[in-house]
């Protein structure tokens, strides 16, 4: 049995339901999105998170990502670092050393590591450029594109399904994503088992999410645990065949609090090395982040003042990267 010691990390197990699983295929097909769209809305304003089941994912698509990501971190940290994010100046990309990125930085040291990439061009500009990849593994390219290309092409779905949820036209977020920002990340835990867990050093410290939307996939380990309205930690484990999704703080904005983004954070208590895959979908760089028009009523006024995504979002980068803070110095 592993123990958790420090009561500020404790979860309740709750029941299921607490996170609901929502069909998605009548919103893939095209068949009846309205259904899933009011679920999704559903779970956006009680949750902020929700599994996705019958997703058009192929599931050997999954696996196949899932063989080349423990591959990619089993190789010697020299290789791994060779490809140290460090590297791709304002483009982000790349390899992220244990501690070097810590979301929750008062409190917690994240124990893990990370790859990033995203969209696959040339140009340099914040959160764009070319990816660093792996030489050693050939086929790592090919399986990353197929599966970060796969999890645009799953966001846009559910970005229409969360337009039609507030009561908009499918497509109303579509000019705000016609180049949106997205990152695909692939995350290794290592065991905390035979650790004395506290707060201060857990595989990723509390935080929420500040894009638009994530979408998860976690192996058989687990670890995840979300923060209810009531502020008991629940247990996100993992469920065959599904992805889990979460709205970020965009959407927080962008719904003028209707839907919220969820605290959430890994503790990986378990023998076994843990690997997840999250795919971050934002807006456009220069998309204005501002109330949905359906969201905004006399007795409800705005709440936040507009902002553009992309610096909203490179500010957050400086507040967890140590080498994007030594570039803003002078």
């Amino acid at each position: 049995m592993h123990h958790v010691n420090d009561s500020r990390l404790a979860s309740k197990q709750i029941a299921f339901e607490e996170i609901p699983v929502i069909d998605v295929s009548p919103l893939i097909s095209g068949t009846d999105p309205l259904t899933v769209a009011k679920q999704i809305g559903k779970a956006c304003e009680e949750v902020g998170f929700f599994y996705v089941k019958n997703h058009g994912v192929p599931s050997s698509l999954v696996v196949k990502m899932y063989e080349q990501a423990q591959a990619f971190f089993a190789l010697p940290f020299e290789s791994k670092n060779k490809l140290n994010v460090i590297n791709s100046g304002p483009t982000l990309r790349g390899y992220i050393p244990m501690y070097a990125e810590n979301v929750d930085p008062q409190n917690t040291r994240d124990f893990k590591e990370c790859f990033d990439l995203g969209d696959h061009g040339n140009e340099v500009s914040p959160f764009f450029g070319p990816n660093q990849m792996p030489e050693e593994l050939p086929a790592f390219s090919q399986y990353s594109v197929a599966y970060h290309d796969a999890m645009l092409e799953l966001g846009r779905k559910l970005a229409s399904a969360i337009a039609l949820s507030l009561e908009m036209p499918a497509d109303y977020f579509e000019v705000m994503q016609r180049k949106p920002i997205t990152i695909q990340r692939f995350l290794h835990y290592p065991s905390q088992a035979g650790r004395d867990i506290q707060q201060e050093e857990i595989g990723i410290g509390a935080h929420t999410d500040y894009g638009f939307l994530t979408i998860l996939s976690q192996d058989a380990v687990g670890g995840l645990q979300v923060r209810n309205r009531s502020g008991d930690w629940v247990s996100a484990p993992p469920i065959e065949g599904t992805f889990i999704v979460n709205i970020g703080d965009l959407v927080q904005t962008l719904t003028n609090d209707r839907y919220t983004s969820t605290m959430h954070r890994v503790i990986n208590a378990s023998t076994k090395e843990r690997y997840s895959m999250p795919f971050f979908m934002d807006l456009d760089y220069d998309a204005v982040v501002e109330a949905v028009p359906s969201c905004v009523t006399p007795t409800n006024p705005a709440r936040y003042s507009s902002y553009t995504c992309g610096q909203h979002k490179y500010k957050r980068f400086v507040a967890s990267y140590a080498h994007l803070q030594e570039q803003q110095v002078g």
